[in-house]
């Protein structure tokens, strides 16, 4: 179990369990949430992440377990009585009303008064950059805007805490790096709780404050996402949190290694000839064949170049070397 780095938790899971049929889909998850923090729930397909966010959110009960929010008992709270918000992948706006009306359904539905409601509608237009949109349908908009009406519409009544289903995941990859960036700003200014579930790492690691590493429905690590990478606990958290090159017990970082065609002076190396090499841009990764392992490198660009077939070292500091359960 992980807790929160400050102060009282706003999220608490009490070793929280859940089975559909044979299968832990959740199996003894402790975890504590921060007031104002980004959280970010990693994993593969099937570890279980998902389905932690709907037991917050009321759409699954917990089979054991209890979970807190504020410090109340959600047990028997229902998903429209939790002070708590869903943005789902599909974004899931309704075709026939307007990007005004869908940002203003939430507050309908709680029987906000219409002064308020086009007060608040227009305030989260401007928050989310889509002034002088609101009577446009969701079919004239890109997948961009799109999906700043949805989370326009889940932030406008105003949760203790947003919870976000693989956001991005429709976007192509130019415009996700930028909603990466323009998301995390958006939940510093607001100051308010936000919990992603991704299954990508770059987007974790991005956007979180911390995150947890999920598997077979529990979690393996928590931590700021820059401990995570550099001290991971074991090999699965190593791999699936970047690129990381596995011996016996230990692995380095792809961009903690060198190359060269002289014999370095380092007494971490090992000699082998380069197998393949892909530019990047600002680096290039290169594929080396050295003692019968597959070593990637990651090299910044512009530096000494090796082509297919080069004989060359490949080093690392002893501080690179990251030691690794199995």
């Amino acid at each position: 179990m992980s807790g929160p780095p400050n102060g009282t938790p706003l999220v608490r899971f009490e070793g929280v369990s859940k089975r559909f049929g044979a299968a832990a889909a959740v199996d003894d998850v402790t975890l504590e949430i921060a007031e104002g923090e980004f959280f970010a729930l990693l994993g593969p397909s099937g570890c279980g992440k998902t389905t932690l966010m709907r037991l917050l959110a009321g759409f699954e009960t917990p089979d054991a377990g209890r979970i807190l929010l504020g410090g109340e008992d959600l047990a028997g709270v229902p998903p429209h009585r939790r002070p708590v918000h869903m943005m789902f992948q599909a974004y899931a706006l309704f075709p026939h009303l307007t990007v005004a009306q869908n940002i203003a359904f939430g507050l309908r539905a709680r029987g906000r008064p219409p002064k308020v409601i086009a007060a608040r509608v227009e305030e989260m237009l401007a928050l989310v950059k889509l002034d002088g949109l609101g009577d446009r349908r969701p079919d004239q908009l890109s997948g961009g805007q799109k999906q700043r009406v949805a989370l326009a519409r889940a932030l406008a009544p105003a949760p203790r805490i947003l919870l976000l289903d693989e956001p991005m995941a429709a976007l192509d990859r130019k415009l996700r790096e930028e909603t990466q960036l323009e998301l995390k700003s958006l939940q510093r200014q607001l100051g308010l709780t936000f919990l992603i579930v991704t299954h990508d790492q770059d987007e974790a690691m991005v956007t979180a404050d911390r995150l947890a590493v999920m598997r077979d429905g529990r979690i393996v690590q928590v931590g700021a996402p820059a401990q995570v990478y550099e001290r991971p606990v074991d090999r699965f958290v190593a791999g699936f949190l970047g690129e990381v090159n596995l011996f016996e017990d230990f692995g380095v970082r792809p961009e903690r290694m060198a190359l060269a065609r002289a014999e370095p002076r380092a007494a971490n190396r090992r000699q082998g000839r380069v197998a393949e090499a892909g530019y990047l841009g600002d680096r290039i990764v290169y594929v080396v064949e050295a003692d019968g392992r597959t070593l990637k490198i990651a090299q910044a660009a512009g530096g000494e170049a090796f082509r297919i077939g080069d004989s060359v070292w490949v080093s690392w500091p002893a501080a690179a070397a990251m030691r690794l359960e199995a």
